[in-house]
């Protein structure tokens, strides 16, 4: 305890303050978590381990972790049926084993997808050897929701100064998830598994704003060809094609419409962050954005129902 807090530690120098009452309701998967949805208009809730996550761990530590939090999130998602599905927790550190586990959280625990928040100990997913996770997501047609991390150890310097602040939800998160979801483009993981969906939080994590200028190898004449990433089209067509974006945190009108008109409707989730954001707040953004009834109603919970098989 300090201050009334507990420290979560992301890296020797970059700590985040965790009130004990963020704590109480991250771990409360019952009647308090169900109060605050049905407040907010909420019907159901994805449940996913919170960042840092099992990548964080040795390779035996964190695939013990990851088993006994989706054994865990079953038991709690079999209370409430009606009320909650779940994102399996993996430990990419251990690739082949982490596909079967997600294979066995999916098949026999009922988990809808997964969840890896970014960097694994500061490699990257794009690394061919992570791939049998991603083959194992296509393979069972599942998403996986690529979360934001602190940067990469080697990228982390620039950052130290003004720690979490910017390191965290400010900015560093969403430039490390971008950086992530662009390597795996740029890896040619889509081509290989072309029904690999990715979901990313945040409005997309500032991605979905560059999508004119990420094209930019393919369409200036000048740019040799081996400039370019060996990939088969253009990295906005993969974005449109395999990402999924969902509005937590991003309750700006102005964030929303660059998104909308990028990606539509059919490729936006309602999310709420909960406990991070109040679930309130999120649920009236959504009823208050300048979108049809139509495509409020995809984003409220039609997409979120297909991509996660509910309906």
């Amino acid at each position: 305890m300090y201050k009334g807090y507990v420290r979560l530690w992301y890296e020797p120098q970059i700590w985040e303050p965790h009130g004990l009452q963020i704590e109480d309701s991250l771990l409360d998967l019952g009647k308090r978590r169900l109060k605050n949805m049905d407040e907010a208009g909420i019907d159901m809730q994805v449940l996913s381990l919170s960042t840092p996550g099992c990548e964080q761990f040795g390779a035996t530590r964190g695939m013990a972790l990851s088993r006994k939090t989706n054994e865990e999130l079953h038991k709690a998602i079999n209370k409430y049926p009606d009320r909650f599905i779940g994102l399996a927790a993996l430990a990419p550190q251990s690739p082949e084993e982490a596909a079967r586990e997600l294979e066995r959280a999916v098949k026999e625990l009922g988990l809808k997808g997964a969840k890896i928040n970014s960097h694994i100990r500061g490699s990257y997913l794009d690394e061919k050897k992570y791939w049998p996770i991603f083959e194992a997501a296509e393979s069972l047609d599942v998403p996986v929701f690529l979360h934001p991390n602190t940067p990469n150890p080697s990228t982390i310097k620039p950052y130290l100064d003004h720690g979490f602040a910017l390191a965290g939800p400010a900015w560093g998160f969403g430039a490390e998830a971008a950086l992530q979801a662009m390597r795996l483009i740029y890896s040619g993981i889509f081509d290989k598994y072309p029904g690999l969906k990715i979901i990313l939080g945040h409005l997309g994590e500032g991605l979905i704003f560059w999508m004119y200028r990420l094209d930019f190898s393919f369409k200036r004449p000048w740019m040799e060809e081996e400039v370019r990433p060996r990939i088969k089209r253009m990295p906005s067509e993969y974005i449109r094609d395999n990402f999924y974006v969902n509005t937590s945190g991003m309750h700006s009108v102005p964030a929303f419409l660059s998104v909308y008109l990028e990606l539509g409707a059919d490729h936006m989730m309602f999310a709420a962050d909960y406990p991070y954001e109040n679930s309130g707040e999120a649920a009236r953004f959504i009823e208050e954005i300048p979108a049809s009834n139509i495509d409020k109603e995809k984003i409220q919970h039609s997409v979120a129902e297909k991509l996660f098989k509910l309906a």
